[in-house]
């Protein structure tokens, strides 16, 4: 599997892979009527360090890396993956998750923290526990979910030494 920068002729495949997963509204808290343009606008933003993972088939996941907070939290930082949909299963989440962890340490974070992890995202939580995060915080029906209605969203963290 490659991963490398996205670039403008990505957006394409981009809004493949993360269009599907905002309109399903299950797993990120995102607007699910968001726009195409607003969705690749809130994924690439200049904030954002975005990437792209393709294996021989083409593109199979993305992710962007990010400080959480600016200041003094600006040693933490946070990122967001997305699986297309063919490609579950095969461990992309996984490659994506192990690649973002040494390009954190390489840009100097201490630690890394997913914000709002759905907490009926079962398959996430497993990855994101089985790599080394720890829930430390529970927000008790925090996201409404669109067949299960309010369910909790856990903060998840992971130092990087």
């Amino acid at each position: 599997m490659d991963i490398r920068p996205v670039r403008a002729e990505d957006h394409d495949a981009l809004w493949a892979m993360i269009g599907p997963v905002i309109r399903a509204g299950d797993t990120y808290a995102l607007d699910r009527d968001m726009s195409r343009d607003d969705a690749l606008a809130y994924w690439t933003g200049p904030e954002k360090r975005t990437f792209i993972a393709c294996d021989e088939d083409g593109p199979v996941g993305t992710f962007y890396l990010r400080a959480n907070q600016a200041g003094g939290g600006r040693c933490v930082c946070n990122c967001g993956y997305v699986t297309a949909a063919g490609a579950t299963g095969r461990g992309v989440a996984r490659a994506m998750c192990r690649y973002s962890l040494d390009l954190a340490r390489e840009a100097g974070f201490r630690a890394m923290q997913f914000n709002f992890v759905i907490s009926t995202n079962v398959r996430a939580v497993r990855l994101w526990t089985g790599m080394g995060f720890e829930t430390v915080g529970q927000l008790p029906g925090a996201f409404d979910h669109p067949a299960l209605g309010p369910v909790d969203a856990l903060v998840m963290y992971r130092l990087l030494s």
